[in-house]
């Protein structure tokens, strides 16, 4: 009780101080606190400021934005927003895989390993797993580069996709999803000043993250055109009028390939693969592959061919001295595991103390997440012939790629009939990134809104039919030309139904335009 008293004669009104005094000493203490940020647009680090995200950038905002009117009831031309703006493959409606998740809530809750309702072939994993875990927890820390016997998993994995091909679990490293390992490489990678600052060369259209990471690590981009007019194929001559023009005010020692493309869809033959090595080799330039898609694969005659295997094949003297970081992850494939952001990469022909560096600076993070490692796991080391679990395995995985090809092929032939638009083949990943023309009319009124002309299309498609897709601009596109990127992912009576909808609209902004 003194205490108490005590407390209210320092903390509140003392005996014969008025309350209006107290109110005034309040209002002199506020007065005091309103003082300036200290982080402000002004003070805070140009860099992170100069980023952009299309993926996640100013129409998902919008799209929130109506999600939100569209739960207090106001009255919009639609019923729900349908975001096919992100690879997403489980918000779209997509079945996980029943013996990934198995494996992964075996080692989640390792009493379930005494229920008779799971598979032997998942028990053995999730203990094989939990063994490499201290003290036999998911919960509890993992060495910087990831779980041993899932690195070794991950090699043998890849030697059994590059038909026997080696590869040494020393130089797999475990990662935060495949966008990690690839800002952890750059982060390496990049130095200098002036002209000597690194320059990273990435295709255009290409997947954000690059032109962000770039732009956060204060390295310069360089951008390489794809040819839309063939495909979106990789021609060795653009890389070289690219790094040319480059030298002149940068040191362009980074090539970016995404095999298969996103957002463009396009799957490399072997023959440019080759090409793209050599240059690599006689530029000394170091190869950054992202084969994330490399399951999504559909048009006929197309065939998913790994940078290291070909780099293999092409002899030592490629094998032994061209540097390459590849990577995947559990996020696309048949899998869609995104929140999971499970993922690895290889690193060859790293100098030996680079390789320690490389280490020094995953262990920042400490570890990835090791129930991402898991689900990595299962993703490369899949139930086998003989295995109980295999037959609704094979069943589940080509169930999925089945229905992404036949989406992929739907997509294609629709946006081919729309008057003033032209889809090129989805050969493989998961999106479609069609050519819109846009009229003068639209264009001119895009200006007076301060838009892009593909952004002002995407947010009139958004606003009026619920559709959200992300411009070609946030992607990179040639001067005069407009695009926007769209994912095959919903299913397929939702994707028609979304396909005949944008058609509609397509029609009538170009009767608005014209």
């Amino acid at each position: 009780q003194r205490r108490e008293r005590a407390g209210t004669r320092r903390g509140g009104c003392r005996r014969g101080r008025s309350p209006s005094a107290a109110k005034a000493s309040v209002v002199k203490i506020n007065e005091k606190a309103s003082r300036e940020k200290i982080l402000t647009l002004e003070s805070m680090n140009p860099l992170v400021k100069a980023l952009e995200y299309a993926v996640r950038g100013p129409i998902v905002l919008k799209a929130g934005e109506i999600e939100k009117e569209l739960r207090k009831g106001i009255k919009k031309p639609f019923t729900e927003v349908i975001k096919a703006n992100i690879g997403d493959a489980h918000a779209m409606g997509q079945r996980p895989i029943t013996f990934l998740r198995q494996v992964v809530a075996l080692c989640t809750y390792p009493n379930l390993l005494d229920s008779p309702n799971f598979p032997e072939d998942a028990k053995k994993r999730a203990k094989r797993i939990l063994q490499g875990c201290g003290g036999n927890s998911l919960g509890s820390y993992t060495a910087s580069p990831g779980i041993n016997c899932i690195r070794e998993d991950v090699a043998s994995y890849i030697e059994r996709r590059d038909g026997g091909v080696p590869a040494d679990p020393d130089n797999i490293y475990l990662t935060t999803g495949a966008s990690d390992g690839i800002t952890t490489i750059l982060k390496i990678l990049v130095s200098g000043g002036g002209k000597s600052r690194t320059g990273v060369m990435i295709p255009i259209p290409q997947y954000p993250l690059y032109s962000a990471a770039i732009s956060d690590l204060d390295a310069i981009q360089v951008n390489y055109y794809l040819d839309e007019e063939n495909c979106w194929a990789l021609d060795v001559n653009e890389l070289r009028r690219s790094l040319k023009e480059a030298k002149a005010y940068c040191n362009p020692k980074v090539l970016c390939i995404i095999n298969p493309g996103n957002p463009t869809g396009q799957v490399q033959n072997r023959k440019c693969t080759e090409d793209v090595i050599h240059f690599a080799w006689e530029e000394k330039l170091f190869l950054l592959a992202d084969e994330v898609y490399q399951d999504n694969v559909y048009s006929e005659g197309c065939q998913f061919h790994s940078f290291k295997k070909i780099l293999y094949e092409m002899g030592p003297e490629y094998y032994n001295n061209v540097e390459l970081a590849s990577f995947h992850s559990t996020s696309k494939g048949y899998m869609g595991e995104c929140g999971y952001r499970g993922g690895y990469m290889e690193v060859l022909n790293l100098h030996p103390e680079i390789k320690g560096q490389l280490v020094k600076l995953l262990s920042f993070r400490l570890c990835p997440p090791v129930s991402g490692q898991a689900a990595m796991d299962v993703v490369v080391n899949p139930p086998i012939p003989g295995e109980e679990s295999y037959s609704q395995f094979i069943k589940e995985k080509e169930s999925v790629l089945n229905n992404l090809a036949k989406k992929a092929k739907l997509t294609e032939d629709m946006f081919n009939k729309i008057p003033g638009m032209h889809c090129n083949p989805l050969q493989g990943a998961m999106y479609a990134f069609p050519r819109i023309f846009i009229p003068s009319k639209a264009i001119e009124e895009a200006k007076v809104h301060k838009m892009a002309p593909d952004m002002f299309y995407c947010m009139k498609l958004l606003e009026e039919t619920g559709i959200c897709v992300v411009p070609g601009s946030g992607f990179g596109q040639k001067v005069g030309s407009y695009h926007f990127r769209m994912t095959i992912l919903p299913p397929a009576e939702k994707l028609k139904i979304l396909l005949e909808k944008m058609k509609d609209f397509h029609i009538k902004f170009l009767e608005k335009y014209a």
